[in-house]
C-alpha cells in the first residue's frame, strides 16, 4: 500500500492500546512498515491482524520498556535487516497513583520514571545511529499539557514528562546539524485508559478517539515537517504554528 510514510520504518512504543495502537494503525496506512512495542502479546497480534486487513506490514516487538537489556538489543536486529531507522515515536507511559507527592512510595515514583523517562533515554541511546543514518530520520515524544499547569496529586507522571521534555529538546539540539528532525506531541485530552484512571468520574464519550490525533502524528513524522525542537498540540493542529519549548 501507498501513503505518505511509503516504504519508511516507524517503531511506536506503547503500541497495544490507546493513542499508540491509533498511532500504528495510522502509519500502516499510510505505507509504514510498523514495528510495533508492547507488552501484551496477544493485543500486539489482535493489533497486527488489523494491520493486515488494512494491507500494511508490521513486525512485532513484544518487550517491557523497564527491560534496559531488551532496549540495548533493539538495534542490532534493526541494522541487520534494515539498515535504519527513519521514524521512532515514544508513546509508552504509565501514570502511577495520584496522591500527595510526601506519601508516594519510592518504588513507584522510581517506576514511573523508569518508564516515562529513562525507558525513553534508552532508546535514543541505542537507536540514534539508525535514525541518523535514515534520509529523513524523525523522533517523536509524546508528552502531555500537564507539564503546563502542574496540578496537585500528580508529582510522579507531571515531573517524568516535565523531565522527558527537557531531554528530548535537549537531544533535538545536540542532533540539529543533522538529517534528524526531533519533536514532542501532545494529543491533549483523549479517550483512552490512562485518562479514565486518572478522571474516573468523566465520561468517555466527552472526549475525543485516538484516531483523531492520527494527522498530526502522521504529519509530524513526514520527510517534508522540518519543524525541530517543537512542542505540537495535536488537538489544535496546525502546522504552521508549532509551539516551540523554550
Amino acid at each position: 500500500m501507498t501513503g505518505r510514510l511509503d516504504g519508511r520504518l516507524a517503531l511506536v512504543t506503547g503500541a497495544s492500546r490507546g493513542i499508540g495502537r491509533a498511532v500504528a494503525l495510522r502509519y500502516a496506512s499510510e505505507g509504514a512498515h510498523v514495528m510495533a512495542l508492547a507488552r501484551s502479546v496477544a493485543d500486539l497480534e489482535s493489533l497486527d491482524d488489523e494491520i493486515r486487513a488494512l494491507g500494511g506490514q508490521a513486525t512485532l516487538v513484544p518487550m517491557d520498556l523497564a527491560d534496559w537489556d531488551a532496549i540495548d538489543g533493539l538495534a542490532a536486529p534493526i541494522l541487520e535487516r534494515w539498515g535504519r531507522l527513519d521514524i521512532l515515536v515514544g508513546n509508552a507511559a504509565i501514570m502511577g497513583t495520584l496522591m500527595p507527592m510526601a506519601q508516594m512510595p519510592p518504588d513507584e515514583w522510581e517506576t514511573v520514571f523508569r518508564v516515562n523517562v529513562h525507558a525513553n533515554w534508552r532508546l535514543i541511546r541505542a537507536l540514534d545511529p539508525l535514525l541518523r543514518a535514515a534520509p529523513a530520520g524523525r523522533a517523536l515524544f509524546v508528552t502531555s499539557g500537564i507539564t503546563r499547569n502542574l496540578p496537585a496529586y500528580w508529582s510522579a507522571y507531571a515531573t517524568a514528562k516535565a523531565a522527558l521534555e527537557a531531554m528530548v529538546v535537549t537531544y533535538a539540539r545536540e542532533v540539529a546539524s543533522s538529517n534528524l528532525r526531533v519533536n514532542l506531541i501532545n494529543p491533549g485530552p483523549t479517550r483512552t485508559a490512562l485518562r479514565a484512571a486518572a478522571f474516573p468520574g468523566e465520561d468517555p464519550k466527552s472526549l475525543p478517539p485516538p484516531e483523531d490525533a492520527g494527522e498530526a502524528f502522521v504529519a509530524a513524522v513526514s520527510p517534508d515537517f522540518l519543524s525541530h525542537g517543537s512542542w505540537i498540540a495535536a488537538d489544535e493542529w496546525d502546522p504552521g504554528a508549532n509551539r516551540l519549548v523554550q
